[in-house]
């Protein structure tokens, strides 16, 4: 039975960083859909004005993968409701769905460690956006997507 990962977490937790060890190296799965990478490839400047294209290439891979039944992953941070409509429909294609969440103790830490990122050269995320999605993805994580 084919498996979809769904790497899970608050912004700077890792989930990335994380998913290019666990998902080759551990779980053998070599399809990774990040939204993030994709509109890096868009327009590697200006990610926000990738996003929207970004998301529209994310879910034509999503299906592509799954009309081969192939293991893939995707990363979210959980802190919208569409993806659960989305596992819903990839579990009735007879996927079986790990779900992984990368948790930090607190929003400050999300905000210091999306900092250090941009630092790095990584990509940046507004203060107020990185606040909002902790608190919606722990939400969203106990009362969406683990029932």
């Amino acid at each position: 039975m084919p498996t979809m990962y769904v790497i899970s977490g608050c912004n700077g937790s890792g989930k990335t960083t994380a998913s290019y060890t666990i998902l080759s190296e551990m779980l053998q799965c070599r399809a990774f859909v990040n939204s993030d990478e994709i509109a890096r490839g868009i327009s590697p400047f200006d990610l926000s004005n990738a996003a929207i294209d970004a998301g529209r290439v994310m879910l034509r891979r999503i299906k592509e993968l799954s009309e081969t039944r192939e293991d893939f992953a995707i990363e979210t941070t959980l802190a919208v409701r569409s993806f659960a409509n989305l596992i819903g429909k990839i579990k009735k294609k007879g996927y079986d769905v790990m779900l992984v969440y990368f948790w930090l103790n607190s929003p400050d830490l999300a905000v210091e460690r999306v900092q250090n990122r941009v630092m790095a050269g990584g990509h940046t995320i507004p203060e107020n956006v990185i606040r909002r999605r902790y608190w919606s993805g722990i939400n969203n994580l106990f009362n969406i997507y683990m029932p």
